[in-house]
Protein backbone atom coordinates (compact mmCIF):
# COMPACT_ATOMS: atom_id res chain seq x y z
CA UNK A 1 0.00 0.00 0.00
CA UNK A 2 1.39 3.42 -0.97
CA UNK A 3 1.43 6.17 1.63
CA UNK A 4 0.02 9.58 0.81
CA UNK A 5 1.73 12.83 1.71
CA UNK A 6 -1.04 13.50 4.22
CA UNK A 7 -0.58 10.11 5.91
CA UNK A 8 3.13 10.76 6.36
CA UNK A 9 2.28 14.07 8.08
CA UNK A 10 -0.06 12.14 10.40
CA UNK A 11 2.69 9.74 11.41
CA UNK A 12 5.12 12.58 12.06
CA UNK A 13 2.58 14.30 14.31
CA UNK A 14 1.91 11.08 16.23
CA UNK A 15 5.64 10.75 16.88
CA UNK A 16 5.89 14.40 17.93
CA UNK A 17 3.00 14.14 20.37
CA UNK A 18 3.72 10.61 21.58
CA UNK A 19 -0.03 10.13 21.63
CA UNK A 20 -2.63 9.25 19.03
CA UNK A 21 -5.33 11.05 21.02
CA UNK A 22 -3.32 14.28 21.24
CA UNK A 23 -2.37 14.06 17.55
CA UNK A 24 -6.08 13.79 16.72
CA UNK A 25 -6.74 17.04 18.55
CA UNK A 26 -3.80 18.86 16.95
CA UNK A 27 -4.70 17.71 13.44
CA UNK A 28 -8.45 17.94 14.08
CA UNK A 29 -9.14 14.57 12.46
CA UNK A 30 -10.57 11.26 13.57
CA UNK A 31 -8.57 8.56 15.34
CA UNK A 32 -9.46 6.10 12.58
CA UNK A 33 -7.57 8.22 10.04
CA UNK A 34 -4.42 8.11 12.16
CA UNK A 35 -4.71 4.39 12.77
CA UNK A 36 -5.17 3.83 9.04
CA UNK A 37 -1.98 5.84 8.37
CA UNK A 38 -0.01 3.75 10.88
CA UNK A 39 -1.33 0.54 9.40
CA UNK A 40 -0.46 1.65 5.86
CA UNK A 41 3.05 2.65 6.88
CA UNK A 42 3.72 -0.56 8.80
CA UNK A 43 2.41 -2.70 5.97
CA UNK A 44 4.56 -0.79 3.51
CA UNK A 45 7.74 -1.08 5.60
CA UNK A 46 6.85 -4.54 6.90
CA UNK A 47 7.93 -3.49 10.39
CA UNK A 48 6.41 -1.93 13.49
CA UNK A 49 6.93 1.83 13.78
CA UNK A 50 5.30 2.46 17.17
CA UNK A 51 5.07 0.63 20.48
CA UNK A 52 1.78 1.25 22.26
CA UNK A 53 2.12 1.75 26.01
CA UNK A 54 -1.06 1.40 27.97
CA UNK A 55 -1.87 4.74 29.53
CA UNK A 56 1.34 6.30 28.21
CA UNK A 57 0.65 6.83 24.53
CA UNK A 58 3.06 5.56 21.90
CA UNK A 59 6.80 5.58 21.37
CA UNK A 60 8.69 5.09 18.10
CA UNK A 61 10.70 1.95 17.54
CA UNK A 62 14.26 2.12 16.12
CA UNK A 63 12.74 1.36 12.70
CA UNK A 64 10.23 4.11 13.35
CA UNK A 65 13.06 6.58 14.01
CA UNK A 66 14.66 5.66 10.67
CA UNK A 67 11.31 6.03 8.95
CA UNK A 68 10.81 9.49 10.46
CA UNK A 69 14.22 10.71 9.27
CA UNK A 70 13.31 9.79 5.70
CA UNK A 71 9.80 11.15 6.20
CA UNK A 72 11.18 14.51 7.29
CA UNK A 73 13.14 14.84 4.03
CA UNK A 74 10.06 13.80 2.06
CA UNK A 75 7.83 16.33 3.85
CA UNK A 76 10.37 19.12 3.41
CA UNK A 77 10.52 18.42 -0.31
CA UNK A 78 6.73 18.32 -0.41
CA UNK A 79 6.47 21.66 1.37
CA UNK A 80 8.86 23.21 -1.14
CA UNK A 81 6.84 21.69 -3.97
CA UNK A 82 3.59 23.10 -2.56
CA UNK A 83 5.22 26.51 -2.21
CA UNK A 84 6.31 26.35 -5.85
CA UNK A 85 2.81 25.37 -6.95
CA UNK A 86 1.27 28.20 -4.92
CA UNK A 87 3.64 30.73 -6.48
CA UNK A 88 3.57 29.29 -9.99
CA UNK A 89 0.47 30.98 -11.35
CA UNK A 90 1.35 34.37 -9.85
CA UNK A 91 5.06 34.55 -10.65
CA UNK A 92 6.16 35.19 -14.24
CA UNK A 93 8.31 32.47 -15.80
CA UNK A 94 12.03 32.92 -16.16
CA UNK A 95 11.43 33.14 -19.92
CA UNK A 96 8.08 34.09 -21.45
CA UNK A 97 7.69 32.20 -24.73
CA UNK A 98 5.68 34.25 -27.19
CA UNK A 99 4.63 33.44 -30.72
CA UNK A 100 3.26 35.98 -33.17
CA UNK A 101 2.23 36.34 -36.78
CA UNK A 102 5.50 37.52 -38.36
CA UNK A 103 4.39 41.07 -39.35
CA UNK A 104 3.36 41.65 -35.72
CA UNK A 105 6.97 41.23 -34.58
CA UNK A 106 7.96 44.78 -35.51
CA UNK A 107 4.54 46.43 -35.66
CA UNK A 108 2.89 45.24 -32.45
CA UNK A 109 4.93 43.11 -30.04
CA UNK A 110 7.43 45.74 -28.78
CA UNK A 111 4.60 47.83 -27.32
CA UNK A 112 3.00 44.79 -25.70
CA UNK A 113 6.29 43.49 -24.30
CA UNK A 114 7.03 46.92 -22.85
CA UNK A 115 3.70 46.88 -20.98
CA UNK A 116 4.36 43.36 -19.74
CA UNK A 117 7.82 44.38 -18.46
CA UNK A 118 6.31 47.38 -16.68
CA UNK A 119 4.00 44.96 -14.85
CA UNK A 120 6.54 42.25 -13.96
CA UNK A 121 9.85 44.06 -14.21
CA UNK A 122 12.59 43.23 -16.72
CA UNK A 123 11.75 39.87 -18.25
CA UNK A 124 13.45 37.57 -20.71
CA UNK A 125 11.22 37.15 -23.76
CA UNK A 126 11.62 34.42 -26.34
CA UNK A 127 9.75 35.73 -29.38
CA UNK A 128 9.04 33.34 -32.24
CA UNK A 129 7.70 34.96 -35.40
CA UNK A 130 6.03 32.74 -37.96
CA UNK A 131 3.18 32.12 -40.33
CA UNK A 132 -0.18 30.65 -39.34
CA UNK A 133 0.93 27.05 -39.81
CA UNK A 134 4.05 27.50 -37.72
CA UNK A 135 2.10 29.23 -34.96
CA UNK A 136 -0.45 26.44 -34.92
CA UNK A 137 2.31 23.83 -34.60
CA UNK A 138 4.12 25.73 -31.80
CA UNK A 139 0.89 26.10 -29.86
CA UNK A 140 -0.10 22.44 -30.24
CA UNK A 141 3.36 21.20 -29.17
CA UNK A 142 3.54 23.45 -26.09
CA UNK A 143 6.54 25.39 -27.41
CA UNK A 144 4.90 28.74 -26.60
CA UNK A 145 2.92 30.17 -23.67
CA UNK A 146 0.68 32.07 -26.06
CA UNK A 147 0.44 33.37 -29.61
CA UNK A 148 -0.88 36.62 -31.11
CA UNK A 149 -2.25 36.27 -34.61
CA UNK A 150 -5.32 36.41 -36.89
CA UNK A 151 -8.07 33.79 -36.95
CA UNK A 152 -7.26 32.93 -40.58
CA UNK A 153 -7.19 29.29 -41.66
CA UNK A 154 -7.72 26.26 -39.43
CA UNK A 155 -8.66 26.58 -35.78
CA UNK A 156 -5.99 26.91 -33.12
CA UNK A 157 -5.59 24.41 -30.30
CA UNK A 158 -6.20 25.49 -26.72
CA UNK A 159 -8.11 28.58 -25.63
CA UNK A 160 -8.62 31.37 -28.17
CA UNK A 161 -9.46 34.89 -26.96
CA UNK A 162 -10.78 37.32 -29.60
CA UNK A 163 -9.50 40.88 -29.21
CA UNK A 164 -10.61 43.05 -32.12
CA UNK A 165 -11.47 42.96 -35.83
CA UNK A 166 -8.95 43.98 -38.47
CA UNK A 167 -10.54 44.79 -41.85
CA UNK A 168 -8.39 44.79 -44.94
CA UNK A 169 -7.30 48.10 -46.48
CA UNK A 170 -5.23 49.27 -49.45
CA UNK A 171 -1.64 50.46 -49.32
CA UNK A 172 -0.79 52.85 -52.16
CA UNK A 173 2.06 55.04 -53.27
CA UNK A 174 1.40 58.77 -52.84
CA UNK A 175 1.89 59.02 -56.61
CA UNK A 176 -0.97 56.59 -57.28
CA UNK A 177 -3.98 58.07 -59.07
CA UNK A 178 -6.26 56.99 -56.18
CA UNK A 179 -3.99 58.20 -53.38
CA UNK A 180 -6.07 61.32 -52.69
CA UNK A 181 -9.42 59.52 -52.71
CA UNK A 182 -11.28 58.74 -49.47
CA UNK A 183 -11.82 55.07 -50.37
CA UNK A 184 -10.92 52.57 -53.06
CA UNK A 185 -12.95 49.64 -54.38
CA UNK A 186 -11.62 46.14 -54.82
CA UNK A 187 -12.24 46.46 -58.56
CA UNK A 188 -10.05 49.56 -58.70
CA UNK A 189 -7.37 47.89 -56.59
CA UNK A 190 -7.46 44.82 -58.85
CA UNK A 191 -6.31 46.97 -61.78
CA UNK A 192 -3.00 47.66 -60.07
CA UNK A 193 0.03 45.34 -59.81
CA UNK A 194 -0.22 43.59 -56.45
CA UNK A 195 2.57 43.42 -53.87
CA UNK A 196 1.44 40.26 -52.05
CA UNK A 197 2.15 39.24 -48.45
CA UNK A 198 2.97 35.69 -49.49
CA UNK A 199 2.61 33.71 -46.28
CA UNK A 200 0.76 30.38 -46.00
CA UNK A 201 -3.00 30.85 -45.46
CA UNK A 202 -2.54 34.65 -45.56
CA UNK A 203 -2.08 34.70 -49.33
CA UNK A 204 -5.16 32.50 -49.81
CA UNK A 205 -7.21 34.86 -47.65
CA UNK A 206 -6.00 38.01 -49.46
CA UNK A 207 -6.49 36.61 -52.95
CA UNK A 208 -9.93 35.27 -52.00
CA UNK A 209 -11.01 38.83 -51.21
CA UNK A 210 -10.35 39.71 -54.85
CA UNK A 211 -12.02 36.54 -56.13
CA UNK A 212 -15.19 37.29 -54.16
CA UNK A 213 -15.51 40.97 -55.10
CA UNK A 214 -13.70 41.71 -58.34
CA UNK A 215 -11.04 39.77 -60.20
CA UNK A 216 -7.63 38.51 -59.23
CA UNK A 217 -4.93 41.13 -60.01
CA UNK A 218 -1.58 40.51 -61.60
CA UNK A 219 1.03 39.87 -58.91
CA UNK A 220 4.11 42.03 -59.31
CA UNK A 221 5.95 40.84 -56.22
CA UNK A 222 5.55 38.11 -53.62
CA UNK A 223 7.29 38.57 -50.28
CA UNK A 224 7.17 37.30 -46.71
CA UNK A 225 8.23 40.71 -45.38
CA UNK A 226 5.87 43.48 -44.33
CA UNK A 227 8.77 45.95 -44.59
CA UNK A 228 9.50 44.88 -48.16
CA UNK A 229 5.85 45.49 -49.01
CA UNK A 230 5.98 49.01 -47.63
CA UNK A 231 9.20 49.91 -49.42
CA UNK A 232 8.00 48.34 -52.69
CA UNK A 233 4.74 50.29 -52.62
CA UNK A 234 6.62 53.47 -51.73
CA UNK A 235 8.86 52.87 -54.76
CA UNK A 236 5.84 52.65 -57.05
CA UNK A 237 6.11 48.94 -57.85
CA UNK A 238 2.43 48.36 -57.13
CA UNK A 239 -0.25 48.40 -54.44
CA UNK A 240 -0.95 46.03 -51.59
CA UNK A 241 -3.84 44.71 -49.53
CA UNK A 242 -3.09 44.49 -45.79
CA UNK A 243 -4.83 44.36 -42.41
CA UNK A 244 -2.62 45.59 -39.59
CA UNK A 245 -1.57 49.24 -39.35
CA UNK A 246 1.85 50.51 -38.30
CA UNK A 247 2.60 51.43 -34.71
CA UNK A 248 4.30 54.56 -33.44
CA UNK A 249 7.52 52.56 -33.19
CA UNK A 250 7.39 51.66 -36.89
CA UNK A 251 5.51 54.43 -38.73
CA UNK A 252 4.88 54.65 -42.46
CA UNK A 253 6.98 56.96 -44.60
CA UNK A 254 5.44 59.94 -46.36
CA UNK A 255 5.62 58.01 -49.64
CA UNK A 256 2.66 55.73 -48.91
CA UNK A 257 -1.00 56.14 -47.97
CA UNK A 258 -3.60 53.76 -46.60
CA UNK A 259 -7.16 53.79 -47.89
CA UNK A 260 -10.25 51.95 -46.62
CA UNK A 261 -11.98 49.53 -48.98
CA UNK A 262 -15.44 50.62 -50.12
CA UNK A 263 -16.61 46.99 -50.49
CA UNK A 264 -17.85 45.12 -47.43
CA UNK A 265 -15.29 42.41 -46.79
CA UNK A 266 -14.77 39.59 -44.31
CA UNK A 267 -12.99 41.06 -41.29
CA UNK A 268 -10.43 38.78 -39.62
CA UNK A 269 -10.10 38.88 -35.84
CA UNK A 270 -6.88 39.42 -33.96
CA UNK A 271 -6.74 36.68 -31.32
CA UNK A 272 -4.54 35.51 -28.48
CA UNK A 273 -4.38 31.72 -28.12
CA UNK A 274 -2.83 29.77 -25.24
CA UNK A 275 -2.44 26.03 -24.52
CA UNK A 276 -3.56 26.25 -20.86
CA UNK A 277 -7.29 26.83 -21.28
CA UNK A 278 -9.24 28.05 -18.21
CA UNK A 279 -6.38 26.97 -15.87
CA UNK A 280 -3.86 29.34 -17.39
CA UNK A 281 -1.26 31.01 -15.13
CA UNK A 282 -1.86 34.61 -14.06
CA UNK A 283 0.97 35.93 -16.25
CA UNK A 284 -0.79 34.53 -19.34
CA UNK A 285 -4.10 36.11 -18.29
CA UNK A 286 -2.30 39.39 -17.69
CA UNK A 287 -0.67 39.33 -21.12
CA UNK A 288 -4.07 38.74 -22.75
CA UNK A 289 -5.43 41.71 -20.78
CA UNK A 290 -2.46 43.80 -21.94
CA UNK A 291 -3.25 43.03 -25.59
CA UNK A 292 -6.93 43.90 -25.12
CA UNK A 293 -6.24 47.12 -23.21
CA UNK A 294 -3.66 48.20 -25.80
CA UNK A 295 -6.18 48.10 -28.65
CA UNK A 296 -8.98 49.48 -26.48
CA UNK A 297 -6.84 52.53 -25.68
CA UNK A 298 -5.76 52.94 -29.30
CA UNK A 299 -9.35 52.82 -30.52
CA UNK A 300 -10.48 51.57 -33.96
CA UNK A 301 -9.68 54.95 -35.48
CA UNK A 302 -5.99 54.26 -34.85
CA UNK A 303 -5.67 50.51 -35.39
CA UNK A 304 -8.06 49.99 -38.33
CA UNK A 305 -8.50 51.58 -41.74
CA UNK A 306 -12.18 51.17 -42.54
CA UNK A 307 -15.12 53.19 -43.84
CA UNK A 308 -17.36 54.30 -40.94
CA UNK A 309 -20.34 52.12 -41.88
CA UNK A 310 -18.18 48.99 -41.69
CA UNK A 311 -16.38 49.99 -38.48
CA UNK A 312 -18.98 49.28 -35.80
CA UNK A 313 -18.24 46.90 -32.92
CA UNK A 314 -14.57 46.40 -33.76
CA UNK A 315 -13.64 45.48 -30.17
CA UNK A 316 -14.83 42.21 -28.65
CA UNK A 317 -16.09 42.08 -25.04
CA UNK A 318 -13.39 42.45 -22.42
CA UNK A 319 -11.99 38.91 -21.78
CA UNK A 320 -11.52 39.79 -18.13
CA UNK A 321 -15.23 40.28 -17.49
Amino acid sequence: MRLTYKQVTYIREIARQGSITTACKVLNISQSSLLAAIEAAEQGTKTRLFHKRRGHGVVTTPAGQTFLKSAQKFLAAGAEFEKTIDEFSQAPPQTLRLGCFSPFGALLLPALIKRYSEMYGPSQILLREGDQRQLRAWLASGDVDLIVTYDIGDEFAGEVTPICKFPAHALLSVEDEHAREKTISMAELAEKPLILLDLPETREYLLALFDLTARRPSIALRTHSYETIRSSVASGLGASLLNICPSEASPDTDNIVRLPISDQLLQPTLVVANPYGPLKPDYVSHFIAIVYDYFLQLGPENFAVVVPEFGDNMMYPDPGT
